[in-house]
């Protein structure tokens, strides 16, 4: 049976530029799909797909049990979206923006109320509800946005790299609101660049690349795909690149890369930090001195690197030009 957010062979173009091409999607209620990819990818296309924003060239999708294409309404009022921009109005306080999306999806002026003051106190607003929104910070915007997204507590949720432009304090913060969330039942999409998002939040990640959907599985089972995780060894002396090398490639799972002029070896392994240990002892034995060491996740950039052999290319997904990343 489809989960609460389905696709199935969505093509979506621009011109010439094939924004997606046929991409699948399964995504089992009160679940988190993290959607990942770089800037061009797709992912705002499909988001734009399925929340009916944009009707796809072909291809199917169900949205809390709904046809998209057949019945875009109804997914209207099922749904929730924050997009990549906090879309409040600067002039209106936090409270009075929560209570026109209220009044906008038709609920009676007290409820709208009641409502707007249950989100302020749960996204730590309560304290800026009556100043105008343009006082407020972005994370502050951030947490608005998302909070009037949820104003009719809609079943399925769909976030457009919602951390983007965040400090680390605010980042940190929207995670926690959106684990309450999907801890409540609310089945979300989340597309986002960073790997370490997606760690956080997702039951399940699709990597998206040029439209397609390349690979799916856990972050674990991902990050085992790019050969886990890495030693990183910078050498203090060029000439015992070859001796360190040959250390590494002791303790690795696969081959050592060199970049000769920044004296690094990088090997994929296992074991962590007691490996880690290991490999110092090793090298001090081999009388090799090191400047720098040091254990490292995959990035997205190795995701990719490791499932397209290519690293990831940023375009604008619309009109296909290429971005600075």
């Amino acid at each position: 049976m489809p989960g609460a957010i389905y696709a199935e062979g969505l093509v979506k173009t621009f011109g010439d530029v094939r924004a997606l091409d046929g991409v699948d999607l399964d995504v089992p209620e009160g679940t988190v799909l993290g959607l990942l990819g770089p800037n061009g990818a797709g992912k705002t296309t499909a988001v734009r797909c399925l929340t009916t924003l944009l009707r796809p060239d072909s291809g199917s999708a169900v949205v809390a049990g709904i046809d998209v294409l057949k019945h875009p309404d109804a997914v209207r009022r099922s749904i929730g979206l924050s997009g990549q921009f906090a879309a409040v109005d600067e002039y209106l306080t936090g409270r009075e923006n929560l209570q026109m999306v209220g009044q906008l999806y038709q609920m009676k002026a007290k409820a709208a109320k009641a409502r707007a003051v249950e989100l302020l106190e749960q996204f730590d607003l309560a304290d800026a509800a009556d100043r105008p929104t343009k006082t407020y910070s972005g994370g502050m915007r951030r947490r608005l946005d998302l909070a009037a997204a949820l104003v009719v507590s809609p079943p399925v949720m769909f976030m457009d790299e919602p951390t983007t432009g965040l400090d680390p304090r605010n980042r940190q913060l929207l995670w926690e609101v959106i684990k309450r969330l999907v801890s409540g039942g609310t089945t979300l999409l989340l597309t986002t660049q960073y790997l370490e998002e997606a760690d956080h939040l997702a039951h399940e990640i699709a990597v998206v690349d040029h439209g397609h959907v390349i690979a799916t599985g856990t972050s674990d089972q991902l990050k085992a795909r790019t050969g886990g995780e890495r030693v990183e060894v910078v050498v203090h002396e060029r000439e015992d690149i070859p001796t360190a090398s040959e250390v590494l490639r002791g303790f690795g799972k696969g081959g050592t890369t060199v970049e000769d002029h920044m004296r690094k070896l990088t090997v994929p392994v296992t074991g962590g930090a007691k490996l880690l240990a290991e490999v110092i002892r090793e090298l001090d034995t081999r009388g090799i001195e090191i400047d720098d060491i040091g254990l490292r996740r995959p990035t997205l950039d190795d995701v990719f690197l490791s499932l397209t052999g290519h690293v990831a290319e940023v375009k604008d997904e619309e009109n296909g030009k290429e971005a600075v990343k």
